[in-house]
Parts: structure tokens; C-alpha cells; sequence
């Protein structure tokens, strides 16, 4: 195994290679489509992993799997080019084995009288929506909300890497199908397609996506949809999250101290640490899923749950990683944005979103996740359900007509996922 990677001294990666070395292999029990109930001999440690390779992977691609995953881990220092302005310091931080959080980031906007509305001027957020508490490289001044009453601050959690792949492997015919289908429903469930703009420099290889700077994009990932590909979203967290720049992101952020670099000089990270990164989120398995009941999911079916929390999607025939092209993705996402209502409104826009409106949350590893919805605000499936509003105002009434014993077992279904 090789690294060339310019911002780690080569002696922090001697236990990154015995770690991977030590890693074991694709777990058989872990089914390719990660949506089956578990063979009853599977081990409790299989049924209880959260971040495993996905089923059928070569020995060589379980050994890169295993880097990544190590690379994933790596916290950064101000030498390896952290800063000047920070949230964490790893990866992991803010996806813990591939999971939700624990990390988290504060957002903030100004908004209208209502609380909701972003105000047409955002100039009182100079340095942009994003809290940066960490200092380094000679930093003095973090990015902080001003005091002014208009600026709402709201905060998100790192939502979960698993099971990435499948979701950008989803063929866009997938999404324009459903936002056709939702546009007919009278219920008041119309999602849209997120779109926003390529903000990176493309990758050379183009092979899960090829853009051009500027160019309008179909997102999948991040909350609001914004962004595109793995690739894209791993690169975009080095830099707002760590201010790592890569040959995808070369700029320093802007930040209060007119700072434009690091204690590494010039682009801290190569373009293959991002790729060993994407290598390892695309082919983050799918959790196994036990629990999972046929009165469960005709309760998902009929509270109207299973609109926007499409069970599968189709992927793409030509996606580069055969265990995931050209099947059902079961992702339990239309990964389109809806309207959520006021309360989950934060006035930030993301793109294309607006204040109230998010993706529908895929729902995978739930097992493993104890508070919900973006800013962890739910700490169990009922209150997150509870907390659903606008175009899901319907499905919530429809939960609460359920007899309690319904409810339970549709809770089930849900927390089983």
C-alpha cells in the first residue's frame, strides 16, 4: 500500500497501515442490497456493525476500503495545514463509524420579522453562513453570529456516511420521475429537485460525474441538496470543515484575520487523499436490517411515510461500482426537498433550497441513532414524526389516528431500519 499525501508526516501513517493490515474483510453476511432481514446464523458482531464494506468487493478493494477508512479517522494538525478557521479536526469527528454525529456545526442567516424568511440583504454575515470556532495558523478571530437580533442561529448534525454509495449511484431518471409523480398527489406532498452550483475545481477523473465550474447540478448530498458526488462533498468538507484545501477546493476560505494560508504552504492535501477518502464512503455497506415487518411496512405504506421516504430507488446501469449499478437501492429517500413547516426553518437556502424545505433524510442505520431530524432536536422516532410539518402534515395526522399498538409497530419498522 502506498500514500502520497504532502500534508501528513509519513511517520503518522505507519499506524494507519498496520491498522489497515489488521482490518478484516467484507463481511458475507452483509447482503448487496443491505435491505434484508439477516440470515439467523449471521454473528451479533455483523448485525451490529455500522461500517463495513459493502458484499463482494476484491481482496485489493477491501485493502483500499480499509486505508480509507483509516484515512477517515486521521485527526489534522496546523502543519498538516488545519485552519486557519476550523469546526473539527477529523473526519470521523462529525461521522463517527459512519454514523450520525457526534459532531456538529452551527449555521446562522438573517432573517425577516417571521423567523423564516432570509432577508434579502445577508451582508451583517460577512464571512458567510457558518459558524468557525477553531483557531490555527495565526488566527484570532473566529467567525461568530454578530449580535443583532435578526440573525437566526440554528444548528446541524453530521449526518450519516452510510451506505453513500447507493445513494449516488440513484440515476437522475429516478428523481424526475418522482417529482412528475408528486406533482399529481393531493395531498400536498410535492417535492423538487435540489439544484445549485458546482463550486469545485472537477476532478480529473471524471468517472462518478463530470462538471465544470458554475454549471447547475442535480445534489444528493448535504441536507439541502447541494452537492453532487462523493468526490465533491469529501472535498467540500476538508475545506469548510478542517480549512484543508485540495486541488477540488485551492482557496482558504475567507475569515475575519485576511488570512489566505496555513502553516502548510499552498494546497494541503494531494487530490488522492480525496480520493481514498470517496473510494471508502462510496462502498460504505448498508447496515443490516432486522426487525423489519410485513404490518410494519404496510403502516409505512399507508400513513403516506413511504412517499418521501421512497423504500427504493434504481441505480444507474453504468455506475462504476457494479455491486451497486443497475439495482433497487433501498435507500427509503426520494431525495427530493420538501416543505417541512416553519419550525424546522432555519432561513438558510443552500442553494436552491429555501428556508423550511430539506432532502428527505434516507433512512439507514437508524439502529445505531438515538436523536433525529438535523439538529438532533427529536431524541425518539415518535417525536421526529411529531415534528414533521408542512407537505407531511398529513402523514403526521395519519400516524396519530393509528391505535397505539399501530403506532408501536410502525415505530418499530422505523427504528429497525
Amino acid at each position: 500500500m502506498c500514500f502520497s499525501i504532502s500534508a501528513v508526516n509519513p511517520s503518522r501513517l505507519w499506524p494507519l497501515l498496520i491498522l489497515s493490515s489488521a482490518c478484516g474483510s467484507s463481511d458475507p453476511a452483509a447482503s448487496a442490497d443491505g435491505g434484508a432481514t439477516p440470515d439467523p446464523d449471521a454473528s451479533l458482531a455483523a448485525l451490529n456493525a455500522s461500517d463495513m464494506p459493502i458484499a463482494g468487493l476484491s481482496a485489493a478493494d477491501v485493502v483500499k476500503f480499509n486505508s480509507g477508512d483509516a484515512l477517515f479517522g486521521l485527526p489534522f494538525r496546523g502543519p498538516d495545514g488545519l485552519g486557519p478557521l476550523f469546526i473539527r479536526t477529523s473526519c470521523v469527528a462529525c461521522h463517527q463509524e459512519g454514523a450520525r454525529g457526534p459532531g456538529m456545526v452551527q449555521k446562522m442567516a438573517v432573517v425577516e420579522a417571521d423567523g423564516v424568511t432570509p432577508a434579502a440583504d445577508q451582508s451583517a454575515l460577512r464571512y458567510g453562513h457558518t459558524e468557525r470556532s477553531g483557531l490555527a495558523a495565526g488566527a484570532a478571530t473566529p467567525i461568530a453570529p454578530p449580535a443583532d437580533a435578526n440573525v437566526k442561529v440554528t444548528t446541524r448534525v453530521g449526518p450519516p456516511v452510510l451506505g453513500r454509495g447507493y445513494i449516488e449511484a440513484v440515476d437522475d431518471a429516478e428523481l424526475e420521475r418522482l417529482e412528475a409523480a408528486q406533482a399529481l398527489r393531493t395531498d400536498g406532498i410535492h417535492g423538487t429537485i435540489g439544484h445549485s452550483v458546482f463550486a469545485s475545481v472537477p476532478n480529473p477523473d471524471p468517472a462518478y460525474g463530470s462538471f465544470t465550474q458554475g454549471q447547475t447540478i442535480t445534489g444528493k448530498f448535504g441536507l439541502k441538496s447541494r452537492i453532487a458526488t462523493i468526490d465533491d462533498f469529501t472535498a467540500d468538507a476538508f475545506q469548510g470543515d478542517m480549512g484543508m484545501t485540495s486541488p477540488m477546493r485551492p482557496d482558504e476560505l475567507a475569515n475575519p484575520d485576511g488570512l489566505t494560508d496555513d502553516m502548510h504552504a499552498g494546497v494541503d492535501l494531494e487530490q488522492e487523499h480525496i480520493d481514498r477518502i470517496a473510494f471508502y464512503v462510496r462502498r460504505i455497506a448498508i447496515p443490516l436490517r432486522a426487525g423489519l415487518t410485513d404490518a410494519g411496512k404496510a403502516l409505512f405504506e399507508q400513513t403516506a411515510c413511504a412517499a418521501c421516504h421512497v423504500p427504493t430507488l434504481r441505480t444507474r446501469a453504468s455506475y462504476p461500482i457494479p455491486q451497486l449499478a443497475g439495482i433497487d437501492a433501498p435507500i427509503y429517500t426520494d431525495l427530493l426537498l420538501h416543505d417541512m413547516g416553519d419550525a424546522l426553518a432555519d432561513g438558510n437556502t443552500d442553494g436552491g433550497a429555501t428556508s423550511s424545505s430539506w432532502r428527505t433524510a434516507p433512512l439507514i442505520g437508524l439502529r445505531f441513532t438515538r436523536n433525529y431530524l438535523h439538529d438532533s432536536r427529536a431524541h425518539s422516532v415518535t417525536e421526529a414524526v411529531l415534528a414533521h410539518d408542512g407537505e407531511a402534515r398529513g402523514a403526521v395526522q395519519a400516524f396519530q389516528a393509528l391505535s397505539p399498538d399501530d403506532q408501536r409497530t410502525l415505530i418499530e419498522f422505523v427504528e429497525a431500519l
